[in-house]
């Protein structure tokens, strides 16, 4: 999938599937290429991945067919520069709050590579671009995509604002930080923490912004989700599968064996 095949579909309101990875090797690129996936998602806020690798990483997902979708550590627009500088074929800004910032994200994003006092006023509308420029500017960013992170309450307050930020392509639900913003720690089956889900995936896609999650549940679960319009899914992780799938095979192989042992994983039992 491209850069514009991504932003075609996210506003349109097509699915797409993808799956966090968190591991530099060059033997993940042609192992994803061929998973049914449309899409990588490489996320810089919580996993230690230089520039250099997150560059190696953007072009190479790209060129096999996978686009590469980059969270940023804070929602910056430098940063947001850079990393499609990197090869990005869209941002994701962590924990917005404000339309302010949608706007800026949408102008280092989507109006390279203008900067400083001649960005600051076409994006306040008070001095727009030349024509030759805007033309300029449209073409040179074509197919690159902001999303930002909706997960907590007062973004959830001011939601009908930012998704009316022209430019936005979509919203992503972080339900970790959401469950904690809503008073509900990690309690993914309070029907109020399903409530605020279906209710951002819904005015999400009624404003015709795309609507994601990124997920760790059963596919039973997220599909009760795109039900309700979600349609960027980021299901699970390299890390959490390895964990899953050696946690199953190993403890099989115990049974077999007679060697059955129970083990933790994330604070549950399981044998």
């Amino acid at each position: 999938m491209t850069g514009i095949e991504l932003s075609q579909k996210l506003r349109q309101g097509d699915r797409v599937y993808g799956t966090l990875v968190t591991s530099t090797s060059p033997r993940m690129i042609p192992l994803l290429a061929g998973m049914p996936v449309d899409f990588v998602f490489i996320d810089t806020e919580h996993i230690p991945i230089d520039r250099h690798d997150l560059a190696y990483m953007c072009y190479a997902f790209d060129a096999s067919g996978l686009a590469p979708i980059v969270r940023i550590p804070t929602p910056d627009p430098y940063v947001a520069g850079q990393v499609v500088d990197n090869g990005a074929v869209a941002v994701v800004a962590p924990y917005v709050e404000t339309v302010e910032q949608v706007r800026t994200l949408v102008g280092a994003v989507k109006k390279r590579p203008l900067k400083g006092r001649k960005l600051a006023q076409e994006i306040e509308g008070s001095v727009p671009f030349e024509p030759e420029l805007s033309a300029y500017v449209q073409k040179h960013n074509a197919g690159l995509s902001v999303i930002v992170n909706i997960e907590s309450v007062p973004a959830i307050e001011v939601l009908d604002e930012i998704l009316a930020v022209e430019g936005l392509d979509a919203i992503l639900i972080g339900p970790h930080d959401l469950s904690c913003s809503l008073g509900l720690p990690e309690q993914y089956e309070d029907p109020r923490f399903e409530a605020a889900m279906v209710d951002l995936f819904q005015r999400a896609r009624s404003a015709g912004v795309g609507a994601g999650v990124h997920s760790w549940m059963d596919p039973k679960r997220e599909s009760i989700w795109c039900a309700a319009g979600a349609n960027l899914m980021i299901h699970s992780s390299d890390i959490w599968a390895t964990r899953d799938g050696l946690t199953h095979e190993i403890n099989a192989l115990r049974r077999l064996m007679g060697d059955e042992k129970i083990v933790k994983k994330n604070n549950a039992a399981t044998v």
